[in-house]
């Protein structure tokens, strides 16, 4: 599912300094942080966090062992995590997509990723948020908050896992007031699917919505 997790650990783990562009920042059992209204190039560390501040800008920020947190205003082009969390800040801006391995993935109120927002293990959650690429994920929650927006759909895919013995919990999907979801929504396992009767949403393959008033459906 994650196509792109070989290249990130590869990347982190053979860094060539030689080619790297001066505002690159790579890092092995460190943290990286750019100031707010700063600008860096290609964040990457290993057993570490990234932090970037509010107003800052960077071309993608990525780590193994770490979350990744992205201040209010903020741009990216993209970011990826192996075992660490993803917040991105109000207003925040991501040129293309966004990728955790085992983390969860908050979107604050404005925050636009362009790209698809993918994870595998982890909950997500999305207030007042746009995603133009679709959401695909496996096992955890999904919450598209009240007046958010996704295009491309939503997959959530089986799961394969060699570890899942037994009967696993099914993941809550929430659909919330006035949120709007193109495309299909598409399930490869058993979920509760809980749709606000003032969102909008495509066809539902694999789940039945349960209509839902007020601001949540009942826990």
């Amino acid at each position: 599912m994650i196509r792109n997790t070989l290249a990130l650990l590869l990347a982190l783990g053979v860094a060539l300094p030689a080619f790297a562009d001066s505002s690159d920042i790579d890092k092995v059992n460190g943290s990286i942080q750019v100031e707010d209204g700063g600008s860096a190039g290609k964040l990457s560390t290993v057993n570490g966090g990234i932090h970037v501040g509010a107003n800052a800008h960077a071309l993608s920020a990525g780590t193994v062992n770490g979350g990744i947190e992205v201040g209010t205003g903020a741009t990216l082009d993209s970011l990826e995590t192996v075992n660490g969390g993803l917040r991105v800040g109000s207003n925040a801006r991501i040129g293309k997509g966004v990728t955790a391995v085992n983390g969860s993935i908050t979107l604050g109120t404005g925050a636009d990723v362009s790209g698809k927002l993918e994870n595998v293990n982890g909950g997500i959650r999305l207030d007042a948020a746009h995603v133009g690429g679709g959401i695909q994920t496996v096992n955890g929650d999904l919450t598209i908050g009240a007046n958010s927006r996704v295009e491309g759909g939503i997959f959530i895919d089986e799961n394969h896992s060699v570890f899942n013995w037994g009967v696993s919990r099914k993941p809550r999907i929430v659909i919330g007031p006035h949120a709007v979801v193109q495309g299909t929504l598409k399930f490869k396992r058993d979920v509760e699917l809980y749709v606000s009767d003032s969102a909008t949403i495509g066809p539902v393959e694999g789940a039945t919505p349960q209509k839902f008033s007020g601001d949540q459906p009942p826990q």
